[in-house]
């Protein structure tokens, strides 16, 4: 009996450790400067959240930013199929947009909009 409860509670900690494909360390695309960044998705309650953890730019090299630890994709769900809706902030603009995001691979595309403007975020890549 032991044997068959301890089976059990392993397989359901399999079941519920799974991770969302959404999980991850995403690369964003160049902003407006030419910096981008390295984006960490991981549950935040119910839904995803992403924080920057590192920025560089243009060339590479990577700077000090006061984005970093900032949350970049905020309070996102799944709406199945790979697309995921929620908000996304934008340091090069300073703005918090309606998001929607469509994960396809290790590709994610990402687009927003706040009052009526809309803003096509590119498509990121994953990085781990």
């Amino acid at each position: 009996m032991k044997k068959l409860i301890a089976a059990a509670a392993l397989a359901l900690a399999g079941t519920a450790a799974a991770a969302d494909p959404i999980e991850g360390i995403w690369q964003t695309i160049p902003d407006d400067n030419g910096n981008f960044g390295f984006v960490q998705v991981a549950p935040c309650g119910a839904n995803y959240c992403g924080s920057l953890i590192r920025a560089f730019d243009g060339a590479g090299n990577e700077i000090g930013s006061p984005n970093v630890g900032r949350q970049i994709i905020i309070d996102t769900s799944s709406d199945g199929n790979g697309a995921y809706s929620g908000q996304i902030y934008s340091p090069d603009r300073g703005r918090t947009y309606s998001s929607r995001l469509r994960l396809s691979g290790d590709s994610l595309s990402v687009s927003g909009c706040v009052l009526g403007i809309c803003r096509d975020g590119g498509t990121w890549r994953r990085v781990q």
